[in-house]
């Protein structure tokens, strides 16, 4: 089955998927990907430009289907601290090093990492390792839901 229209999570009825394709945060930004549904079905995302699927996105097949997009979870770094004061200058190290962070109230999860992660403790956070799905922040330039520029299937952030 082909599927070349992704609805935004949110804009349309999750309970009417008929199956679902986990995908981890590597391969959620994609133009054109095969996926394997937990019902076993293969679907070729083809797209006319490379977009970041989303957690809860919904994947429109030939035959009208709706297949769920979820993300897979993931080996995670959740960072917290003692104070507001002390997260933010740890988001501010994040953010100066590049990685890819999700915001999550009151904390902040990064992929595991363990310099990052004793970077960390050195200005006062705690982490705690978990498996969860990652959906990190998309970035100032990221257009919204569609990345703004056209890329190959291999180009990653």
């Amino acid at each position: 089955m082909r599927s070349d229209t992704v609805f935004p999570a949110g804009t349309w009825d999750a309970s009417t998927a008929t199956d679902r394709v986990l995908v981890d945060y590597d391969r959620r930004h994609r133009r054109r990907i095969l996926l394997r549904s937990e019902g076993g079905r293969d679907i070729l995302l083809d797209l006319p430009h490379a977009i970041r699927l989303r957690h809860g996105d919904g994947l429109r097949l030939e035959d009208g289907s709706l297949v769920a997009v979820a993300a897979r979870p993931e080996a995670l770094a959740e960072i917290h601290a003692h104070d507001e004061g002390e997260l933010v200058r740890i988001a501010w190290h994040l953010g100066n090093r590049h990685l890819p962070v999700q915001l999550i109230g009151a904390h902040i999860r990064i992929r595991r990492d363990h310099v990052i992660e004793a970077m960390v403790a050195q200005l006062g956070g705690h982490v705690d390792h978990i498996e969860a799905p990652f959906d990190p922040e998309a970035g100032a330039y990221a257009g919204g839901h569609a990345h703004s520029h056209d890329d190959d299937d291999d180009h990653h952030h």
